[in-house]
Parts: structure tokens; sequence; C-alpha cells
């Protein structure tokens, strides 16, 4: 790796890190308001809520009920405009614009 990919690196996944922060963990967008949430979606004593396999998260996942659904990058969402009313996200774009 040269100098200037490990610096280009670094540099994204900095940023990658402070988008993901912009997250209030709420379980939103992992399907806890719709009832059926996702089975790895687990909730901390706090009260916010964690994914048991982030870093496996992507792909086919199941809900409590067996539904079958495809677990995309947040980005992804945002892309399509299906944020939930309450995501820290939209608040992000909101001074964007």
């Amino acid at each position: 790796m040269t100098g200037d990919t490990k610096i280009y690196n670094e540099y994204m996944e900095k940023k990658r890190f402070a988008f993901e922060s912009v997250c209030k963990r709420c379980g939103e967008c992992c399907g806890l308001v719709d009832g059926d949430p996702c089975v790895n979606l687990k909730k901390y004593k706090e009260g916010a809520y964690y994914c048991t396999v982030y870093d496996e998260r992507l792909g086919i996942q199941k809900t409590v009920s067996g539904k079958i659904f495809n677990c995309v990058y947040i980005r992804e969402i945002i892309k399509h405009g299906c944020l939930r009313p309450n995501c820290a996200y939209n608040d992000l774009f909101a001074h964007q614009i």
C-alpha cells in the first residue's frame, strides 16, 4: 500500500466513523417501530439499541417473526429518501439544504 493510499484509507475511515456516529441507536431503521425488528437488534441497559452482527450485517437477515429482508448501509436508505421521521440523519441533512 502506498503512502497516499494509506492516508486516503485512514481519512475515509474517519469520515465513515463520523457519519455513523450521527446515529442515535433508536432501532427504527432495524424494524423496531414496525413491531417486527431484526433478530440481531438488541437493547443496551441504557435504552439504546445495537446490532449483534454489525460488522457482518449487510445482506440477507431475518426479523423476529422470520421474515427475510436485505440489510443495507444507512446511506442507501438516505439515497432513496426512506428515513424515518425521527431519524437523526434527517437533522444532519436539514442543515445542509
